[in-house]
């Protein structure tokens, strides 16, 4: 089932990505998270509320679900901003450093230990993943010069905080829980955000013009941090993160399919190596 719910978040993720870059350049950033997360929490609602009692008893559960929120509030208008200032060729690599950082706090504060062949293959998958997301090797010595590329290394490493955080929540409290949590908490800050600025006459505005954008990029936002949640039930940490991040290659493939786009030599070997590693992977757990 880990690896069931590991590649649920995958493909997800794949198409969820695509449809918040979308959403982002149309509505702004904190209405695309506003739209996200009302209906996470309003759909997850009816799952969660008899948990509620249990859940108030409990600081401690209470406290990792509240900190979860939080980082991925920043991880998420880090993340935003990054891709809005920055290029793309620059900023994307940066994010591979996401699964390394969830691998360091499984292993270290979760005590996950991986095996050799578990380390090996989580390895082959960064950095996989890093090749597919790289459009160009001649520009990373310029890396850290590139306006963003700061900004998405602040983001890469609280969105690895955030990975290992849900992780931890979900075998706490329950996947459905912590995606609630989180996406009530961010609506609220999203939509103080939105009143502040005096932009709910945008906000309908952009309700009315495009539903089906909206509907869409919520489902499948939700559906992948519930899958991914979910599959750490089952998964080591690293193993579900590692599977889940492969989505870059997936886009590599929406991209060569739909869009007949081009890839450089490297970005094909780290396709084919992360497809042969999940599947690796997936036989593994199976």
């Amino acid at each position: 089932m880990g690896i069931v719910f590991a590649l649920t978040a995958l493909f997800a993720w794949g198409i969820g990505d695509f449809l918040i870059q979308r959403s982002a350049r149309k509505f702004g950033d904190w209405a695309a998270l506003f739209f996200i997360d009302i209906f996470g929490t309003i759909v997850l609602l009816p799952f969660v509320w008899q948990d509620f009692p249990a859940l108030f008893r409990s600081p401690e559960h209470l406290g990792i679900l509240l900190t979860a929120s939080i980082l991925l509030t920043f991880a998420s208008v880090s993340e935003f901003e990054a891709m809005r200032v920055g290029k793309l060729s620059v900023i994307e690599p940066i994010y591979a450093a996401e699964v390394l950082v969830t691998v360091l706090l499984g292993t270290f504060i979760a005590r996950e230990f991986l095996t050799i062949g578990q380390a090996v293959l989580v390895g082959l998958l960064v950095g996989s993943i890093f090749l597919v997301a790289t459009k160009s090797l001649r520009h990373l010595r310029h890396i850290h010069a590139e306006r963003g590329a700061g900004l998405a290394l602040i983001a890469a490493i609280m969105m690895g905080g955030v990975n290992f955080l849900f992780g931890i929540g979900a075998r706490e409290t329950s996947p459905l829980m912590i995606n609630w949590f989180a996406s009530a908490f961010i609506m609220l800050v999203s939509g103080a955000y939105l009143t502040a600025r005096g932009r709910w006459h945008g906000v309908l505005a952009d309700w009315r013009r495009s539903p089906g954008l909206i509907l869409s990029v919520s489902f499948f936002d939700n559906l992948a941090w519930v899958a991914y949640s979910a599959a750490t039930l089952f998964l080591p940490i690293a193993i579900a993160t590692g599977i889940s991040e492969s989505y870059v290659a997936l886009a590599a493939m929406l991209g060569l399919a739909v869009n007949r786009e081009k890839l450089a030599g490297h970005q094909k070997i780290g396709l084919v190596v992360a497809v042969i590693t999940v599947v690796i992977i997936a036989s593994l757990y199976e």
